[in-house]
């Protein structure tokens, strides 16, 4: 019997401990760390970013192309011209973070937030925004994309 039980009881630790962090979870736990507070001007088109703490980081001029955002952290983040195009960003905070002149075409941004978020010079054609964040980012909302020449107030269809 504690033969069986010591074979046994590590399998049923292990299997707990696996059950507690999904797959999508582990994907993006390997992709912050390799992360570095000044990713300034990186590649990292496709990555998954879940769950991630990236508040402050320097992520300006970076290729985020189809990135993967649930639920993280993006608080004073500096996004200045970065490429997010084809992004999906999900109850993500964006507040205080620095978008200018970034490129948000067809992002999937809901339940996302952008309190105090700077946005002049943003493309955000064909993203998709929560109603009422749209409305506040129209309330300030000013400049031209320098890469796409499309007005932050255009992309965001503002009346």
């Amino acid at each position: 019997m504690r033969v069986a039980l010591a074979l046994v009881l590590p399998f049923v630790l292990w299997s707990q401990s696996a059950a507690a962090i999904t797959a999508p979870e582990l994907r993006g736990q390997r992709s912050v760390q390799d992360l570095q507070p000044d990713m300034h001007g990186r590649n990292l088109q496709q990555q998954e970013f879940l769950k991630a703490n990236l508040e402050g980081f320097d992520l300006s001029g970076t290729d985020l192309r189809g990135a993967v955002f649930n639920t993280t952290n993006l608080e004073g983040a500096n996004l200045h011209a970065a490429n997010l195009e084809d992004a999906v960003a999900f109850a993500t905070r964006f507040d205080q973070a620095d978008l200018t002149d970034a490129v948000l075409r067809n992002a999937m941004l809901m339940n996302s937030k952008f309190t105090g978020a700077a946005i002049d010079g943003a493309d955000f054609t064909d993203a998709v925004l929560d109603l009422p964040q749209q409305k506040a980012l129209c309330g300030r909302a000013s400049g031209t994309n320098a890469s796409t020449g499309v007005a932050t107030r255009d992309s965001l269809n503002c009346r």
